[in-house]
């Protein structure tokens, strides 16, 4: 019998890309219930393909039989019964909720929100401990990760290493960075994403993301995460063991073969739709280290990170809050940094243990964060 599948923010860059995957494996997979968050048009259309069960469009909706508007949908597309696997492909914080009210029904939770782990993993943690639920990663960098240590005792992992592509201003010298537009930031080198993760992989406060986000996957410290430079985008990350062995996971850049993997975890299956890897067309691979002068925003994330509480909502939020301000020409590149210092040197992290703590944290964090950009 094949499994249900909800897709949240189902137009979205993640969600179309699940979509390709799971019309591949229609003998495996049906999908029952698709969210968006405003694109009515195309979401019309993926249903009328689809005819989910359950349709739900956060802002836009008109409130007909069996669909759903508002924020609530979200969570209602993920807690339906006949849904087995929740594929969470929203954007930023919104994505939250859903993800725990999910594991909280035991339901597998395909993560590509990686703000979720970031604001509150604790409560992740605990939310798929409690209902019996279970995160598996759909970032290339933690998909390849998992696919490394294939179910290998924690004891035995030394250090990961998750590579990033250094973005489309690896080469610029800092004042060009600074004043660069929103266009330029959009030019990612190799991979094509939504705006809003393609700005954090410019900043390379993507990577500082993963960080944490890996902490919490795979009960590692921050000592033992490491980031490298990886133009060539094509091995997604290392794991070192104990005994000085090291594996990596590589292919060509895409997110079909992390969303498959999410679905099927811990089984393959036969899949024609990805490209299939050719060491000669790979040529040569490079690396190297982060610059702190470079990304100053991946620094800022570590140090949250460290602080821990509160601190990583609070620098989830000022980005999320720079970005917007970036992308719509409020602010340039430069500031987004800037914005994301004035939050976290003014943020008291304290416990977030609650949901009402951690959505405060990011509520206050999103009210300094636009002062900071008007000042």
């Amino acid at each position: 019998m094949s499994v249900g599948v909800a897709v949240l923010g189902s137009t979205g860059s993640i969600g179309c890309s699940a979509l390709q995957v799971l019309a591949r494996q229609r003998d495996r997979f049906r999908v029952v219930a698709l969210t968006a968050h405003s694109n009515a048009e195309l979401l019309e259309r993926q249903a009328a393909e689809w005819r989910p069960a359950y349709v739900g469009i956060v802002n836009g909706g008109k409130g007909e039989a069996g669909r759903g508007e508002g924020a609530a949908c979200l969570v209602e597309a993920a807690t339906r019964p006949d849904v087995r696997i929740v594929v969470n492909g929203i954007v930023g914080a919104a994505g939250l909720e859903a993800t725990l009210a999910a594991l909280k029904c035991g339901k597998r939770v395909a993560l590509a929100n990686k703000e979720t782990l970031v604001m509150a993993g604790e409560l992740v943690t605990q939310a798929a401990r409690q209902g019996g639920g279970e995160v598996i990663p759909v970032d290339s960098e933690h998909s390849a990760v998992l696919q490394c240590l294939a179910g290998r005792p924690s004891g035995e992992l030394a250090r990961l290493i998750l590579t990033a592509s250094g973005g489309p201003f690896r080469n610029w010298a800092p004042e060009r960075v600074a004043a660069a537009s929103p266009e330029e930031a959009l030019r990612h080198p190799t991979w094509r994403m939504g705006k809003k993760i393609t700005v954090d992989s410019a900043t390379l406060v993507n990577k500082a993301l993963e960080v944490i986000e890996a902490h919490f996957l795979f009960d590692v410290t921050y000592d033992q995460v490491e980031v490298v430079v990886h133009p060539q985008s094509l091995i997604h990350a290392f794991v070192e063991f104990v005994d000085g062995s090291v594996l990596a996971q590589v292919g060509f850049p895409t997110m079909e073969l992390p969303i498959l993997y999410a679905l099927t975890h811990p089984e393959r299956v036969p899949d024609g739709g990805v490209r299939r890897f050719d060491p000669v067309a790979a040529a040569t691979l490079t690396f190297e280290p982060v610059s702190d002068q470079s990304y100053p925003a991946y620094r800022l994330g570590r140090a949250a990170a460290r602080s821990g509480g509160t601190a990583p909502a609070a620098f989830n939020a000022a980005n999320e809050v720079a970005v917007e301000l970036f992308l719509d020409g409020t602010i340039r590149f430069g500031r987004i940094a800037e914005v994301i210092d004035a939050v976290l040197a003014v943020h008291r992290p304290s416990d977030a243990g609650s949901l009402a703590e951690v959505l405060a944290a990011d509520a206050d964090a999103r009210r300094i964060a636009r002062e900071a950009a008007c000042s």
